[in-house]
Parts: structure tokens; C-alpha cells; sequence
């Protein structure tokens, strides 16, 4: 499948997800508690916590197996009724993991037993979210990620080494940002987000590990998020 298509197939899940989630709560929710009241705050601030199942396109393997934090803050400044601008400032870990052997494509003799990327970076998410009656909401939006430290290993046999520190990852990040968001009991929210690159972490590979000189963060995320009143 290529990207476009996944890309359209992600965004339909998130957009069924809020309308699940509209639906489920219609029976059970009111209007008391939450971001909008009959007399509404203009800002609203809160908390998240969560993980995210990363990794990276472009290297030689493939499934969400690298697991890491994401946790931070979140605020709300309301727009109209149905809309808010939100703002996140977060510490979120990305990379990529595998332990499955696999011969390197650019020497067959050779058997790489481990790969592993770690990123830590300081984010920025900042979003439109559209709220239905039931405090349920939908967000799009663009996010800026700064690296603040990164690791770079593999194991192999017979063993060598590669200098990591020749592919250094980019200091300055921008994704693409799709976010679910249910309500659950008074500030509570279930939070599903996916995350894509719109900039590339880096444009030089290690030989042998990569398919591409080019290389993209791809992550989902699962987060709880609770909103003060």
C-alpha cells in the first residue's frame, strides 16, 4: 500500500473513531463538567500521559515495535462553540526496534541480529479540534519537534561496527498530526493520535540498515488526557 493510501486509510479511522465515540456518549453524557459550559472559559489547561508505538520508513524493518513515552501538557483556548485552537508542550521518545535477524542487503554474509533508534525530543503540537455536544473531539494539526538526545546500535555476525556519528539525525522536525479524543467522565479523556513526518529525521543513512537516504518518524499514540476546571 503507499503512502497516500495509508494515509487516507489512518485518516478514516480517526474520523469514525469521533463519531463512535459522539454516539456511545449521546446516551450517557450531559453537559455539565468539561471544556464547554453554558458559560464557557476562554482558556483551558491540562495534563497527558501516554505511550507511543513508533517506528521509522525508510530503514529495512518495519511494525510499530519501539516503545517510549509521551507525556506533558495541553491547553485550550476556545474559538466558537464547536472549535478550539489546542497547544501541547510534551516529551515524547520515537525510534525505531527489531530483533529479528535478518541478512544485510549490501553483504549477504553478513547476519544483523539487533537494531535500535532511540529519539527523545521536546514537541510542540499545535491544533484545530472540532468538539461535538459531548465534549468528544477531532483535532488536525502541524507539530515541531526538537532532539534533545539520540542513540544509534546494532548487533551483527560476524561482528563489526559502524560510526552512527557519520548519519546524524536533524535537530529540527515537523509532522503531520491526526487526534481522536474521547470523553469519559467529567475531564477525562481517551486520547488515539497519529503522528507522520513532514520533514525527514535525517538524510543520510547507515549503509546496510536503510532503503532510504531519506527517512520519516511514524508513530500512533495512546494517551489519557484530564482537563482542569
Amino acid at each position: 500500500m503507499n503512502k497516500s493510501r495509508k494515509f487516507a486509510a489512518l485518516l478514516l479511522i480517526n474520523v469514525l473513531l469521533v463519531i463512535f465515540c459522539g454516539v456511545a456518549n449521546a446516551q450517557i453524557d450531559d453537559e455539565s463538567g468539561g471544556l464547554y459550559l453554558e458559560r464557557p472559559k476562554l482558556i483551558t489547561v491540562g495534563a497527558v500521559a501516554g505511550v507511543n508505538f513508533s517506528q521509522v520508513d525508510g530503514d529495512n524493518y518495519a511494525g510499530y515495535r519501539k516503545v517510549g513515552l509521551n507525556v506533558g501538557g495541553i491547553g485550550y483556548i476556545r474559538l466558537h462553540k464547536h472549535l478550539a485552537f489546542s497547544f501541547e508542550l510534551l516529551y515524547s521518545q520515537r525510534g525505531a526496534r527489531s530483533d529479528y535477524a535478518r541478512y544485510s542487503p549490501i553483504d549477504s554474509t553478513t547476519l544483523i541480529t539487533k537494531y535500535n533508534i532511540t529519539e527523545n525530543y521536546a514537541e510542540i503540537p499545535l491544533m484545530i479540534n472540532y468538539f461535538d455536544k459531548h465534549k468528544s473531539h477531532f483535532g488536525l494539526g502541524v507539530s515541531y519537534s526538537r532532539l534533545v538526545s539520540s542513540t544509534e546500535s546494532m548487533a551483527a555476525f560476524p561482528a563489526y561496527t559502524l560510526d552512527f556519528s557519520k548519519y546524524p539525525f536533524k535537530t529540527n522536525t515537523y509532522d503531520l498530526v491526526l487526534a481522536a479524543k474521547m470523553h469519559v467522565w467529567k475531564g477525562l479523556f481517551f486520547n488515539l493520535r497519529f503522528q507522520y513526518g513532514l520533514t525527514p529525521i535525517r538524510t543520510a543513512s547507515p549503509p546496510g540498515l536503510a532503503r532510504a537516504q531519506k527517512q520519516f518518524n511514524n508513530l500512533w499514540s495512546v494517551r489519557v488526557m484530564y482537563l482542569f476546571r
